[in-house]
């Protein structure tokens, strides 16, 4: 029988390895940003070292200068708008895989303990690594987190508002929403098990029922 920690490493090279190959079919500042968003993931902003960054992307410290010229700072404003994009995507599919609200999003949080478990609970939300860290220290990486809240809190309110919720409830709803996911991920991450998801799913599933039944 393979033992846990052999089927662990396992994934993790398996993952890695298929995202290595995924990369390197793409243009230069692709993979730049990919890896970027990857590394974030992983460790955040300030532990994602330039040298490490580049030799990933099998790119070259001329090549990142060229496609942005701010360097790392301006790279990783990039790979949060493509994290941002990446999780958007996820809730958007979620949202939209049922067509009550509440069970659109325990469905969510399913999607992304399923997502964070294949990973071996490596691939959490580069947004929220960083988004501590540029906290009145990095104002263009702070505004692009930011950015990224307000960009998901607006798909879970329009499914509110399409469900009949009202507009301040559904704006507060869609924060609380946000929030809970974020924090719930973390946990997941931390505790390397899907119940901080599941569980925050089936109570906010209670809670916008409370507004929708």
């Amino acid at each position: 029988m393979t033992s846990p920690v052999t089927s662990t490493t396992s994934t993790t090279s398996t993952t890695t390895a298929t995202t290595a190959t995924a990369e390197a079919a793409l243009g230069t500042r692709d993979r730049l940003v990919r890896t970027a968003s990857r590394l974030m993931q992983h460790g955040g902003y300030e532990s994602t070292p330039v040298k490490q960054l580049v030799k990933e992307a099998g790119a070259t410290l001329g090549s990142l200068y060229h496609f942005f010229p701010g360097g790392k700072q301006e790279l990783a404003v990039a790979a949060l708008d493509f994290g941002d994009r990446e999780f958007a995507e996820v809730l958007a599919a979620g949202l939209d895989s049922r067509t009550d609200p509440a069970e659109a999003v325990e469905a969510v949080t399913v999607l992304l303990a399923e997502a964070l478990r294949d990973s071996a609970w490596r691939d959490g939300c580069p947004v929220t690594a960083t988004a501590l860290e540029s906290v009145g220290r990095l104002p263009d990486l702070q505004a692009a987190c930011a950015r990224a809240f307000a960009n998901w809190q607006r798909l879970v309110e329009e499914k509110l508002l399409a469900s009949g919720v009202a507009e301040e409830d559904a704006r507060d709803l869609a924060a609380t929403v946000i929030n809970t996911l974020e924090g719930a991920e973390m946990s997941a991450q931390v505790t390397q098990s899907q119940t901080p998801l599941l569980v925050a799913g089936r109570h906010l599933s209670r809670l916008i029922g409370s507004y929708t039944g």
